[in-house]
């Protein structure tokens, strides 16, 4: 198999077009002549931040993606510890984690300084969610989403924290999005939990099925990776597939399970007994335990 995901990291240069943003301030790093990282504003919380979060740092981040042609939005939380960046559940927005409590549960670790939280936006609606458009252009939306977290998302993410690599998380379609990105680009990423995820997006394809959707879909090319590359990389890390024993992604988690033990890569699936369900409450618990 070609290294056919291997796209590493760059900050963010020339295509970064500060006049494009009409709200904030610029913030740079480092020296003078450092490179533009983000547009950034530091605003208070809000009603978009709702759960109790006084002590520790939140920046809001927004700026102009040369990449997906729209400006996008972030959270981040904390000022020092290991990065983690969360994608949102389907279609979801950068402040859901944040209004759902999960920031709550993780706030000690965070203000502590083991944890800095980034929450993405997603494109969802844009790309596997959008049945205007042909399944090859939802693939390419959301190769452009991806592109955008590696050439944007990570820089931005690797020169607050000074660490080089990432882990990612996320509950539900933010599970496809962590372990997916995790597998594709592990010289970025060094774990991933992925709470109550399906890995198979055959389902939003309608019988399409092309190159592209292939290396998208962990359940098809992880069966065939044979790229030493890849695989030395697999072995290092830690991968988290959890789920509840009333949930409804429970099948999904077994099968991604023995796909990863097949390939002899390390992971571990936790499976919460109880009548667990598909919910937030779960992956509260489940926060707690495994960042």
């Amino acid at each position: 198999m070609q290294r056919h995901f291997r796209l590493l990291s760059t900050p963010l240069t020339r295509d970064f077009h500060p006049s494009q943003a009409k709200n904030g301030k610029i913030r740079t790093l480092g020296r003078a002549n450092s490179r533009l990282l983000a547009l950034i504003s530091r605003v208070p919380p809000s009603p978009i931040c709702n759960y109790g979060i006084t002590a520790m740092r939140r920046d809001y981040h927004n700026w102009y993606s040369p990449r997906l042609g729209r400006n996008m939005e972030l959270l981040a939380y904390g000022q020092a510890g290991h990065p983690v960046l969360v994608f949102p559940t389907s279609q979801g927005r950068f402040f859901e984690f944040e209004n759902n409590g999960m920031i709550h549960e993780l706030a000690g670790k965070i203000e502590s300084g083991q944890l800095q939280v980034f929450c993405v936006d997603s494109v969802d609606s844009e790309s596997w969610y959008n049945r205007w458009i042909h399944p090859h252009d939802r693939v390419a939306r959301h190769n452009t989403y991806e592109s955008y977290i590696i050439h944007e998302v990570a820089p931005l993410m690797k020169n607050l924290s000074g660490a080089s690599q990432i882990t990612t998380a996320g509950c539900s379609f933010g599970a496809f999005h962590a372990l997916n990105f995790a597998l594709k680009h592990p010289d970025l990423a060094n774990s991933c939990i992925a709470l109550s995820g399906s890995f198979d997006l055959r389902q939003f394809m309608n019988g399409y099925y092309d190159n592209d959707f292939y290396f998208n879909n962990p359940v098809d090319y992880i069966p065939n990776m044979s790229d030493p590359w890849f695989l030395d990389r697999y072995r290092y890390m830690k991968i988290i597939l959890a789920a509840g024993n009333h949930d409804i992604c429970l099948g999904e988690n077994f099968r991604m399970a023995e796909i990863l033990g097949k390939r002899e890569i390390p992971h571990w699936l936790d499976v919460w007994t109880g009548g667990e369900k598909h919910d937030w409450p779960l992956w509260r618990r489940m926060a707690v335990k495994f960042f």
